[in-house]
């Protein structure tokens, strides 16, 4: 499949470039440089949730194997207290996402505007079900990003895939009309957030591939972005890596797709890389910590399950989050996963999304490519601040 793929690692849009299928570190060098040296050092991004809660049931979610953990009501307090810890230490982006369904919690728009006068950068993944006109009205304005969550280009396969019903297709209807909403008033506002969908692609989904981007230029969406299937070390969700290959000349033929207004974009080193982990030491967490709708921080989502509790550091709802950062466990904990008693290969599941950082940390230390500094004369890439 390496011989047919093309570059997407940065694309441009009528926006500037976007880089999916790679990372940004090298614009935010100096901090690097530091933890290279041995400093402690603040994560950039901080991805997380502000609930566990989701109305969807995912053929594809992760956070199906996250349980069992306690779940725990996020107060728009305590909210609104973590982004002040992040402004403190600086951290620069913050993406909803993680494990629930960020529009469902009473914090979600106080915590973006509030995010917006600390200068934090947010964007947010969302199934777009609740993300009413209401919603978009206050939030579209404050955010940098949002990336829809659309498991199919079909009606009845999205409703198969995302909660388990084959008739019943008003929620992808109720969905398909926010998303227009949001794209109609980010033009008629002039906004310059970015506004994408995106399919996670399990093998047994090849059938929607074209569709889904055929849905993607029809909502007139800045991208539409395919990606891989995350999946635990026990196999829970059934991903059979081998049988991505076989799907490169629909992947293809979905990118060739690409309009000015709509980019269709395959992340194809994921895929490729599937299963298959060259890195033993997790880094990314260093640069891209995790947080649960919860409220417990761990270094990576795939360790937000019970069974991972020597590597939790705390919960935010409980203790503010500076003092868990400033704590020994948080240190002891990035430590120890980038020590030589901590294997990715079989201690944690595949394609974390700190995959790109470990795999490009991993490189630069062992010397096969080097992490260089961002040209400061050439113009940053979209979403500078979400690794």
């Amino acid at each position: 499949m390496t011989n047919l793929k093309t570059s997407t690692s940065g694309v441009n849009t009528s926006d500037g470039k976007l880089i999916l299928d790679s990372h940004k570190l090298s614009y935010h060098y100096p901090r690097f440089q530091k933890w290279l040296s041995g400093e402690k050092t603040a994560p950039i991004s901080v991805d997380m949730a502000l609930t566990r809660s989701c109305g969807a049931m995912c053929k594809f979610c992760y956070a199906m194997v996250q349980e069992p953990q306690e779940r725990k009501a996020i107060k728009t307090k305590d909210a609104l207290n973590l982004l002040d810890d992040f402004a403190e230490i600086g951290v620069k982006g913050v993406s909803l996402i993680s494990d629930g369904e960020s529009t469902l919690s009473p914090a979600y728009t106080p915590f973006i505007q509030h995010a917006a006068s600390l200068g934090i950068d947010v964007g947010n993944a969302t199934n777009a079900w609740d993300w009413n006109q209401d919603k978009v009205n206050q939030v579209l304005p404050y955010l940098t990003w949002v990336r829809f969550t659309v498991a199919a280009g079909s009606p009845h396969r999205y409703s198969e895939i995302m909660y388990k019903s084959q008739d019943d297709t008003h929620v992808y209807d109720n969905a398909m009309a926010n998303i227009k909403y949001a794209v109609d008033l980010k033009r008629k506002l002039g906004l310059s957030v970015t506004l994408g969908i995106q399919m996670v692609l399990m093998p047994e989904f090849k059938d929607e591939i074209i569709p889904f981007a055929k849905l993607g230029i029809d909502l007139g969406v800045d991208y539409a972005v395919i990606k891989h299937c995350s999946d635990d070390t026990e196999g829970s969700l059934g991903v059979d890596y081998s049988k991505y290959a076989a799907l490169s000349d629909l992947l293809l033929q979905a990118e060739s797709m690409t309009n000015d207004t709509t980019k269709v974009i395959v992340k194809w080193s994921k895929i490729e890389d599937g299963a298959n982990c060259s890195y033993q030491a997790m880094y990314g967490p260093q640069f891209l910590l995790q947080i649960s709708g919860s409220g417990l921080v761990a270094p990576s989502g795939m360790f937000f399950n019970a069974k991972y509790s020597k590597l939790h550091m705390g919960n935010f709802t409980d203790e503010r989050f500076i003092d868990i950062f400033k704590s020994d466990r948080y240190q002891r904990v990035m430590q120890y996963l980038t020590s030589d008693r901590f294997n990715c290969k079989t201690m944690m599941g595949s394609l974390p999304i700190q995959h790109y950082l470990n795999k490009s940390i991993d490189d630069h230390i062992k010397g096969i490519k080097s992490i260089d500094p961002a040209n400061p004369n050439e113009e940053k890439p979209l979403h500078v601040n979400f690794l």
